[in-house]
């Protein structure tokens, strides 16, 4: 029997996803949406571009599937909510409630909760626990009237945080950060993240504000959500959503082909979508750039595409597209196990020690960009990143020891480029 969602952004209804009879997926538009005037119709995806026709699976699956949890995470949903992996449409329809960006899932027949403000305060033992709970229940999936999604293969959780309160949202409520615990698998990756996101703001790159805290014993990192705003004055100041998309979905391609050795995006595609859409492509082609660089220079293997984002703000003519304040930030070669390759080449190497300023250089090639610059940030990232490395917080061992690499690499780097 075929089943369908509703499909909401912000509050409006903007279209209908299907489950045919024999399990494909499908999308499409609202007539009432495409004929909207206020507000003026707005797409959800730029892979998703407004249309009468229907999309078909291959062609919504990209955006869909990449609003839903990875690898183990995902399998682990699935088995707590008694449904398959596989099934995206199935998966949404449980925990698509409040998910990345301003997009909402609701089953048909079932109107939106009439309050986007219930949550459960969460005790300091209630905090504790839930943290102990993650790894056996992510998301707290299938838990009574939480319906929360984030993308990604790590233990996390949205929450709403209020000074030193932490409440888990209900009903499809707002989040305001997105919690992620410390790992049994990877010592200290909670403050080898803070550090990363501490150097990248100091060294001028727009970055998602973070703080790490501790639950009975449990660190964990807080970090606050780039897809939400405060708006309001006053008594009526209150949170609202921006709708957002990682560069996977905006380029249509699954979370299962997020590097670029399995068929995903590269820097050269990247940099062309900011240039296709970003409402400011000088601005956001440069911080881009120092984004590339600064995740070289640190050590972060694992920067693909889903670890990139457009946010869309409203304006006046209509929703304004721009490069996203960074996130995901973490020496990844810090940890042995962890794969050596680049996820995306730099002017066609995959492997760091090889790359030289003759890759850049190749890079700005295959980027439009111009090679002069290219070659002028690297050292410059480097230099930076080094004296913001004098004045980084270190409050803790793995810290400190990723703070000798990084500092050990940007050195390396300078010499290696001349300066």
């Amino acid at each position: 029997m075929a089943r369908t969602l509703h499909v909401y952004l912000h509050h409006h209804l903007v279209g209908h996803l299907t489950q045919d009879n024999e399990g494909q997926m499908s999308f499409a538009y609202a007539e009432s949406w495409l004929k909207s005037t206020t507000p003026p119709p707005a797409p959800l995806s730029r892979s998703l571009p407004l249309r009468q026709e229907r999309f078909t699976r291959k062609e919504c699956a990209g955006f869909f599937g990449g609003i839903l949890p990875e690898a183990s995470q995902r399998e682990m949903v699935a088995k707590n909510l008694g449904i398959s992996a596989r099934n995206d449409f199935a998966m949404l329809e449980q925990i698509g409630g409040e998910c990345a960006g301003a997009v909402t899932f609701m089953p048909a027949g079932q109107p939106l909760p009439a309050r986007d403000d219930k949550y459960r305060e969460l005790s300091d033992k209630e905090l504790s626990d839930t943290l102990k709970t993650l790894p056996k229940r992510p998301l707290l999936a299938g838990e009574k009237e939480v319906r929360l999604s984030l993308a990604g293969a790590q233990d996390k959780l949205a929450v709403k945080v209020s000074g030193d309160k932490i409440s888990i949202p209900l009903d499809g409520a707002l989040s305001t950060h997105i919690l992620k615990p410390a790992s049994a698998h990877f010592a200290g990756l909670v403050f080898n993240e803070m550090l990363c996101l501490d150097l990248a703001r100091a060294a001028g790159l727009p970055t998602a504000r973070a703080e790490t805290r501790n639950s009975d014993g449990i660190d964990y990192i807080l970090i606050e959500r780039h897809d939400r705003t405060l708006v309001g004055t006053g008594n009526s100041r209150h949170y609202d959503r921006l709708h957002q998309e990682d560069f996977c979905q905006a380029l249509g391609i699954v979370s299962e082909r997020k590097y670029q050795a399995e068929g995903g995006p590269s820097l050269k595609q990247c940099f062309d979508l900011l240039r296709d859409v970003s409402a400011a492509p000088v601005i956001d082609l440069q911080r881009f750039l120092d984004a590339a660089i600064f995740n070289f220079l640190i050590g972060n293997n694992d920067a693909h595409a889903k670890n990139f984002s457009i946010l869309y703000n409203p304006a006046a003519s209509g929703c304004e597209a721009r490069f996203s304040p960074l996130y995901d930030l973490v020496c990844t070669v810090y940890y042995p196990e962890l794969s050596k390759k680049m996820a995306m080449k730099i002017g066609g190497e995959y492997l760091p020690e090889r790359i030289s300023s003759r890759e850049f250089e190749k890079l700005a090639d295959e980027a439009g960009l111009a090679t002069p610059l290219v070659k002028r940030r690297v050292p410059e990232l480097a230099s930076s990143v080094r004296e913001a490395l004098k004045t980084a917080p270190i409050k803790d061992r793995v810290a400190a020891e990723v703070a000798k690499l990084i500092e050990q690499r940007s050195s390396e780097f300078l010499e290696r480029f001349g300066r």
